[in-house]
């Protein structure tokens, strides 16, 4: 090796080179293939020799040097990038029940039982990398399927993701960034240390880290990665399917998912390396087993197994649905389960003065997240687990579902402890106006049920529930509004019912402690903004029992008019598609109560209702008989265009799937509806489809 001072120009030109072979192929033993050939300080000292070199000839620098992985200068924000390839997501399975429905659509479409290739599933941030003529252009996430965050600068400071390809092909390639588990623990005591808010999850801290506009800080927390789809390859700079032929290529093209994976780790992706063939279902559910007692093993999360048809003829006879392939599915893990300790049992009362009693639990991290309260339901589920403040206790968390108490353990019971006595009154129920009557804060058991509730109906719990629920995104959607400022207004009594809302004063708001002038202007404005409501988003706001989007948007479509709902009949609205009998005997009820009819005069004396047409003024009965429900972001309609389009069609739509259901439309990211509407044998349809059902052209 020539010393740096004496060497030329030519003779850093061809060092370079080898030198950043080198490097990359030592990154690759050490970051893809799990081995090492060199120390990692002897790694180190060809890195610091690159940089040298760069830092006298700089114009010598290449895009894929390895040496700018190293972070740069913090970003302004990040440019938005439309994806070439659509990013699909997963369909879910829980139970062995949901993996073998599963097995059986794919057998009935493909005539013959096929082999399954089965993937660990990595909790963590999808990536989207696209290269040219091997090396790395774009790094993007998943953002809404379309269109993602362009993240390049972040994940070039990621060791185990190759600036620079074996071949020198087109591709776009997908894959997981995630954060381990003892980087992610190093990074929290660090914060403990700094009096800093801890890092709730390894995914969402993972997806925070990409998101960094200073790639220093995403350097600083070691992100890896795995890859697992090619989605394109080329050679010729014309994008063609990877099932398709590249001419030129020193690798054969994958006529299977099991070698897709193995093609990608020989272009110089870390491909997780559990992987594995089955050749049924149940060896697909023998596997799934297997990882569900060893997922705390690795240095990675895991949430399940991504199970996929290995053949990929197969892949293509089995095609897509409107989010989702068909040839694939996403194994979730049985809910998890973590212990800790009830530091106290607390209620909440709510908008109907239903009380829920809540565990406040020490912080312990359960299925991915740092969870501190668990519900526990009522007061018979008290009573059969026998929870008392300082028990230890087993906690169940699946998803996102709010995590529940399943077992006591009661041999690590402190002594002395006692029985919880289920209360006679809350201080939570007490009247509004703070007035102290007889049976103030009274509770009572809801007869035939195991819920408790306010005796008071109006008391102050109930009412900022209300009011919140008033202001909200589905009623009033009084933007500048929101809990904190409603609390003030109902402590200074500025507000009670309402209408109050709209006859607040400058005056007064600026009365309240950190409201500035040009933040009470705002307020204002965004309420005088609301003196107009659609009959439908008013009918949410009155927080009528068992009355949500759904129902009012029913009923506002079907009367037409507050006038003509207020004088129906009980029978006529019992005979309303789609509302039953509780909810019809709730909402005249309620219409009849003198408090909430003069709750209803003063709100008309403040507000205008736009009233909405009757059913007979459907455009068309293009949809005349389908019921429908919708899940999921749509790529163009906002969800409400896209009921109003049902209904002016003729359609109906409904809140949940059922066996009424006929149509589920769905979007990007869809929920549970999803796998309900699969079981049920619902036609599941994009918007795409949607369109052409009603021959919309918008």
């Amino acid at each position: 090796m020539v010393e740096m001072g004496k060497m030329s120009r030519a003779e850093a030109v061809k060092r370079l080179v080898k030198l950043r072979a080198a490097i990359n192929r030592h990154r690759q033993l050490y970051h893809v293939e799990d081995r090492q050939e060199i120390s990692e300080a002897a790694l180190d000292s060809l890195k610091r020799e690159l940089a040298q070199i760069e830092a006298r000839w700089p114009d010598l620098i290449t895009p894929d040097s390895p040496s700018q992985r190293v972070a740069g200068a913090p970003l302004a924000k990040f440019e938005k990038v439309t994806h070439t390839v659509a990013q699909w997501s997963f369909n879910d399975a829980f139970t062995e029940e949901d993996i073998r429905a599963f097995d059986t659509r794919v057998t009935k479409v493909l005539g013959h039982a096929p082999d399954y290739v089965c993937e660990l599933k990595i909790d963590g941030l999808h990536l989207v990398l696209t290269y040219e003529a091997g090396r790395l252009v774009t790094a993007a996430t998943r953002g809404d399927g379309r269109v993602g965050e362009n993240v390049t600068v972040n994940v070039k400071t990621i060791e185990s993701v190759p600036l620079n390809l074996t071949e020198p092909v087109d591709l776009v390639a997908e894959g997981e960034a995630w954060l381990g588990r003892a980087q992610f623990e190093r990074l929290n005591q660090a914060r403990i240390k700094a009096g800093e808010p801890l890092l709730a999850n390894p995914r969402n801290a993972a997806a925070g880290t990409l998101r960094q506009l200073d790639p220093k800080v995403v350097a600083e927390r070691k992100l890896d990665t795995f890859i697992y789809d090619l989605s394109f390859l080329s050679l010729a700079g014309s994008r063609v399917n990877p099932r398709a032929a590249a001419q030129g290529s020193t690798l054969s093209l994958p006529a299977t998912q099991a070698e897709e994976l193995v093609r990608l780790k020989q272009l110089g992706f870390k491909v997780n390396k559990h992987f594995t063939v089955c050749s049924d279902i149940e060896a697909v559910i023998k596997y799934w087993h297997k990882w569900q007692k060893r997922k705390d093993g690795e240095d990675y999360w895991l949430d399940g197994v991504v199970v996929k048809v290995n053949n990929r003829a197969d892949q293509e006879q089995l095609g897509y649905t409107g989010k989702a392939p068909r040839f694939a599915i996403a194994f979730k893990f049985a809910a998890e389960e973590a212990t800790t300790v009830v530091e106290d049992i607390v209620f909440q009362v709510g908008r109907q003065g239903t009380i829920t009693p809540v565990a406040q639990l020490r912080p312990v991290l359960v299925a991915g997240s740092t969870v501190s309260r668990a519900t526990l339901h009522n007061e018979d589920e008290i009573k059969r687990l026998d929870v008392r403040v300082g028990d230890t206790v087993v906690i169940r968390k699946a998803g996102d579902v709010i995590p529940d108490i399943v077992k006591v353990l009661t041999e690590l019971r402190p002594r002395g402890s006692k029985p919880f006595a289920w209360p006679q009154t809350l201080e939570a129920c007490l009247p509004a106006d703070g007035a102290v009557k007889a049976g103030g804060g009274a509770i009572e058991r809801v007869p035939g049920q195991a819920a408790w509730r306010c005796v008071n109906k109006n008391s102050l719990a109930q009412l900022k529930r209300k009011f919140y629920h008033f202001v909200a995104k589905p009623a009033f959607n009084i933007e500048k509004l929101g809990p904190k400022i409603l609390d003030q207004l109902l402590a200074a009594g500025l507000v009670a019912r309402f209408d109050d809302i709209f006859r607040l004063r400058r005056d007064d708001l600026l009365t309240l402690p950190r409201l500035a002038e040009k933040s009470v202007d705002n307020l204002l404005s965004s309420i005088k903004a609301r003196r107009t409501v659609s009959l439908s988003r008013l009918l949410v706001a009155l927080s009528i029992p068992n009355v949500g989007e759904e129902t009012a948007a029913d009923l506002a479509e079907h009367f037409g008019t507050l006038t003509r709902l207020e004088h129906a009949s009980l029978e006529a609205l019992q005979a309303l598609p789609g509302v039953g009998e509780t909810v019809a005997q709730a909402v005249f009820d309620w219409l009849r109560q003198v408090e909430n009819q003069e709750l209803l005069r003063g709100l008309l004396r403040e507000v205008a209702i736009q009233n909405e047409p009757a059913k007979s003024q459907t455009k068309t009965n293009l949809l005349a008989g389908f019921t429908f429900v919708l899940t999921g972001t749509l790529p163009s309609l906002a969800r409400d265009e896209a009921k109003t389009l049902i209904r002016q069609n003729g359609g109906a739509v409904s809140s949940a799937v059922s066996a009424k259901t006929t149509h589920l439309l769905a979007g990007a990211d869809p929920g549970t509806k999803l796998t309900q509407a699969e079981k049920l044998g619902v036609s599941i349809i994009d918007e795409k489809e949607f369109k052409k059902l009603i021959n919309y052209h918008g």
